[in-house]
């Protein structure tokens, strides 16, 4: 099967996006949090944490989007990570509201998870 040029370029997106968010939270959360009117966490590892975390997976879609088919066997973790984040955001915007810093996130990462899913059945059987 040879590589699928859109889904190498929303990958390489999905990194893009999830490296940048994760550095800009790692070294600049307090500017954020001021920006957006939210109380930051009252440890600053907190936030740290979860940014590298994010670095880190915008290293996985990179890898994903080297070689969509060699690496398809990584795309269940994205979709993983982004139901997480999507569950969490979405679960707490119905149930009792969440700050309005966290929804364009979960509604970009909710595209992601369409187009990761999409990506999968695609790899899934090769041709």
């Amino acid at each position: 099967m040879r590589k699928k040029p859109a889904i190498q370029l929303f990958f390489l997106i999905a990194a893009l996006y999830d490296g940048l968010l994760g550095l800009a939270f790692l070294v600049a959360p307090g500017s954020l949090f001021r920006l957006f009117q939210v109380t930051p966490p009252n440890h600053i590892g907190y936030v740290q944490f979860p940014a590298l975390l994010l670095v880190l997976f915008a290293w996985m879609f990179l890898r994903i989007a080297r070689d969509p088919v060699f690496n398809r066997n990584l795309i269940p973790y994205g979709i993983g990570l982004k139901v997480s984040f999507c569950a969490v955001v979405f679960g707490h915007w119905v149930m009792n509201g969440i700050p309005a810093m966290w929804k364009p996130f979960a509604v970009a990462d909710l595209v992601f998870l369409v187009l990761f899913v999409s990506a999968a059945r695609v790899l899934k059987t090769p041709s």
